[in-house]
This record gives structure tokens, sequence and C-alpha cells, in this order.
């Protein structure tokens, strides 16, 4: 079982799923900060110095923090854009890489073709000079 638990945390998915995690954590705080720090203070002075995370309203004895949850809304929307833009950029990176291999194989391809034509040719001659 312990060898068993040494190959699967050796694998690389593993590994790179560990650091996936390790730095999105970190770039949440990042965006969290970025939000709650930067931005709803500018939102609030633009709309007349409300400052979000104070705003709530009373049901019976509970409190309604619905400024936090703005605030938490706008963090989403943040960090899903993040991963968006970064998603595309990788496929494209993908995408590119895949044209280039595809450019590759097509040129080999047309070595191939070069040098079957060469033997095609060669042999052809082989052929002539023993009807000759």
């Amino acid at each position: 079982m312990i060898q068993e638990f040494k190959q699967f945390i050796s694998k690389g998915n593993v590994v790179d799923l560990a650091v996936g995690v390790i730095i999105g954590g970190a770039f949440g705080k990042i965006v969290t900060s970025l939000v709650n720090d930067i931005m709803m203070p500018l939102i609030g002075v633009l709309i007349g110095g409300i400052h979000f995370s104070g705003l709530s309203f009373k049901v019976g004895d509970s409190v309604i923090l619905y400024g936090s949850f703005i605030q938490n809304v706008i963090d989403f929307l943040i960090i899903a854009i993040c991963i968006f833009v970064f998603v595309k950029f990788v496929n494209r990176v993908m995408k590119q890489k895949k044209e280039d291999t595809k450019k590759e194989k097509k040129i080999e391809k047309a070595e191939e073709i070069v040098l079957l034509e060469e033997i095609r040719d060669l042999l052809k001659k082989q052929i002539n000079k023993k009807k000759n």
C-alpha cells in the first residue's frame, strides 16, 4: 500500500494539481484583496460613499449582510474571468503546438515522398538497363 501511494504521489498529474491548488489559493487571496481593498472602496465612492461590507438589513433577529455577498460575487467574477482568459491562452498555445506538429508531419511526408520517387526512378533505370 505504501509503494502504491509513492507511485501515486510521484505521478506528474498529482504534483501539478498540488501546485495548482497552492497557486490558486494564493491567487484567490490577491483577488480578494483587490476587490475588498481597492475596487469596492472605489465603487463605493463612485456611487455616493457607500461602504459595501457594511450593507445589511435585519429580518427579525437575523442580520442579512448583502454587502459582503456583493463583494464575494465580484471576487468570484474576477477569478472566473482570469481563469477563462488563462484557459483561452492555454488552448491557443496547444492549438498552435498541434498545428506546428501537423506542419512538421507534412514536411516529413513530403521528404518521404521525394525519397520514394527517387527509389522508383532508380528502379526504373535498373529495369531499363536490364532490358537493354
